[in-house]
């Protein structure tokens, strides 16, 4: 049988396809172990899913913005000096629902994320690191000003 070069390619694309749709799998099954989280309506829920409440520690650097203009895309990073770091969270205060993100560090790997998240009113922001099996948070306080006017 002889292919023609439409079909060769189609028949790629389908395979392809089906390969990106079962890579994805894990990680839509490890997504689904922090959905309870994501949910929750407020910081004592999070933990709760969580499972713990996390300990204050000096040895994770996050920053954020004093004033951010625009709510809407906030810019966070988070450095984890703590040894084992395996998860990094960020947690928004007053956003109806807490859980932004969740970071997975693999072995061996530093323990550094940057990303923007939604800030609806100005709260503290949490940065949430789970390191050999134990939380640790550091927070900072944002200010979001109405309309970007900056004032």
């Amino acid at each position: 049988m002889k292919l023609q070069r439409r079909t060769f390619l189609r028949l790629g694309a389908a395979a392809l396809g089906g390969f990106a749709t079962a890579a994805c799998w894990p990680l839509r099954a490890m997504a689904s172990a922090f959905d309870a989280a994501f949910k929750a309506p407020d910081m004592n829920g999070v933990f709760k899913e969580l499972g713990a409440t996390p300990t204050p520690s000096d040895q994770i650097q996050f920053v954020s913005p004093d004033i951010a203009e625009n709510g809407a895309v906030v810019p966070v990073s988070i450095t984890s000096k703590l040894p084992g770091t395996e998860q990094i969270m960020v947690l928004v205060e007053k956003n109806p629902n807490p859980m932004a993100a969740v970071f997975m560090i693999p072995e061996g790997t530093e323990g550094f994320v940057s990303t923007r998240v939604k800030v609806g009113q100005t709260c503290n922001l949490y940065a949430v690191v789970k390191a050999n099996g134990k939380f640790y948070s550091a927070m900072r306080e944002t200010k979001v000003t109405l309309g970007g006017c900056g004032g």
